[in-house]
């Protein structure tokens, strides 16, 4: 841990500053106390819409201004689920987020609800909910149907031609939102969705919130505590963001962390020669991949799994573990026996867009694109991508072009909210020290920002999202925390530490599959948040 101490005692310089300097908020939040949201006209109608694994869920709606500065404007609905409280005393509401931005909340309350022990569980209201534009909430994006159609250009602009069809692609992606959206997208980003959060808290007539957040769900949660510090009880944050770099700079940093996880995958598939037959040295394996991408680029698996739709495919490899043995058989039945069924069908499983992943990236474009400013000269993309994919190739160009409609975008941008916070009870927050998606730096950064926070650390662990996954030590602190708001204190940078789960074995093997609740909790953060 000595080198993740040496992160945070930079964190606590680079927060000292952040403290002395005025605070830089997001331009729709007004000066002085926390903006005030509107009372409901009336409590929701809760509905049961319970399902076999949730048989007590139920289903409700809120209507929320637009523009949270206009309440008697354009109303738009937010679709809510709720696992309500069994215990005789409540807690009040657990308000739950995925991430993304864009990821849909609404089947994450039952398994919040379902998989945190018992008589923690009974003590709260676990409340999830579509974000504004996502999903079930109404209206909800979709700028370009088809827009992630294989197969794509190469992501890796090698030649005039590849870029220029990039770049077509995504102006293409920029125009069809601000045509399509030109009323919505001022009001599609964090600070607004903060403030639909605080409806939600009025809506349930609770004078306080609780709030557990995975990946972009944790920018989320330090926004509304930046903004309304009185109203949170709790606050957990897991795999967490960094705020100061939102978002250009985290999505570079990205590309760093995904190289390495990718190479931890190569290392994990040597272990397994005897099953992978791709050879005992990580380095001639990921040079195998490299060669299976450059085949694909030329010829790609049955008409849909070209060059970047192999990235897409592995991607998720850097997000959760558990795909790695997936990955791997599809990986050698291509190279050893030219058979791509198997990478289609990964493929299929882990990356292919359906509409409901139309509409979450068209959110996910929306919010980052207005909740901070992008480089509007294609020039600064160009140079700064090369030089971050000369030292990682795996992501880099494939996550330029995934943002890259931020260059073009229609709207002007925001300044991002500054966390800094010193006004908040306990909060307790989760990191794994290799986790890519959202580096471990981001943590500790935030730690040093949120004042009286605790940090729990997950050594050598690679995933994105790590409670609620399996890890015993890592949930029993959660556990506790919710249950009476204990906190581990230890006096210095990391205040508790939990090893990693072993990396999971081939398929073929005997040994147990990795964890359910793994699996179920990856499934619902999705991917690029």
């Amino acid at each position: 841990m000595r080198k993740r101490a040496a992160v945070l005692c930079g964190a606590a310089a680079v927060v000292a500053a952040t403290l002395t300097a005025a605070p830089v908020e997001a331009a729709p939040v007004p000066s002085g106390p926390a903006p005030a949201t509107p009372a409901p006209a009336a409590k929701l109608d809760w509905k049961s819409c319970g399902t076999t694994d949730h048989p007590t869920l139920q289903c409700a709606s809120l209507k929320v201004p637009l523009d949270h500065d206009n309440p008697r404007g354009q109303l738009i609905t937010l679709a809510l689920t709720r696992v309500p409280h069994t215990a005789k005393t409540s807690q009040g509401p657990l308000l739950v987020n995925p991430g993304g931005p864009g990821g849909s909340g609404l089947s994450l309350a039952g398994f919040v609800a379902s998989t945190l022990p018992k008589d923690v569980a009974a003590q709260y209201d676990v409340i999830g909910f579509d974000p504004r534009g996502v999903g079930r909430s109404t209206p909800s994006l979709d700028c370009k149907p088809g827009y992630f159609d294989p197969v794509r250009p190469d992501s890796v602009p090698a030649t005039e031609a590849i870029e220029r069809a990039n770049l077509t692609r995504v102006k293409s992606f920029a125009k069809a939102c601000g045509e399509k959206y030109a009323k919505l997208l001022p009001y599609i980003d964090t600070v607004s969705a903060v403030r639909d959060m605080d409806a939600i808290r009025a809506a349930v007539g609770s004078r306080q919130l609780n709030y557990f957040g995975y990946s972009y769900g944790t920018y989320l949660g330090a926004v509304y505590a930046k903004l309304y510090p009185e109203r949170v009880r709790r606050l957990v944050l897991d795999s967490i963001v960094d705020p100061t770099g939102v978002w250009y700079d985290d999505n570079l940093s990205q590309d760093l962390a995904f190289n390495d996880r990718h190479r931890a995958l190569m290392a994990w598939i040597a272990k397994y020669d005897a099953t992978y037959h791709l050879g005992t040295d990580p380095e001639r394996i990921e040079a195998k991949w490299y060669a299976m991408r450059a085949a694909l680029a030329k010829k790609p698996a049955d008409g849909k799994v070209g060059a970047s739709e192999l990235e897409d495919t592995f991607l998720p490899g850097g997000y959760y573990n558990g795909y790695w043995p997936y990955l791997a058989e599809a990986f050698a039945a291509y190279v050893n026996t030219k058979n791509a069924d198997p990478l289609v069908e990964a493929y299929e499983n882990f990356a292919a867009v359906d509409a409901s992943g139309d509409n979450g990236f068209s959110v996910y474009s929306a919010v980052q694109c207005r909740d901070a400013a992008w480089p509007r000269d294609w020039e600064q993309w160009r140079a700064d991508n090369w030089a971050t994919y000369e030292k990682a190739p795996f992501m880099t160009w494939n996550n330029a072009w995934y943002n890259a409609a931020c260059a073009f975008w229609p709207q002007r941008s925001l300044r991002p909210v500054n966390v800094a916070n010193g006004k908040l009870p306990p909060v307790l927050l989760f990191q794994a020290t290799n986790d890519a998606a959202t580096p471990y730096e981001g943590g500790a950064l935030t730690h040093a920002l949120l004042r009286g926070s605790s940090l729990v650390v997950e050594e050598g662990g690679g995933n994105h999202g790590i409670t609620l996954s399996g890890n015993a030590c890592l949930d029993k602190h959660l556990a506790a925390y919710l249950k009476d708001g204990t906190v581990p204190r230890s006096g210095g940078p990391v205040d508790a530490v939990c090893a990693a789960l072993p990396d999971p074995k081939p398929l073929t093997s005997k040994v147990a599959a990795p964890s359910a609740h793994g699996s179920t909790l990856h499934g619902l953060l999705g991917f690029r948040g």
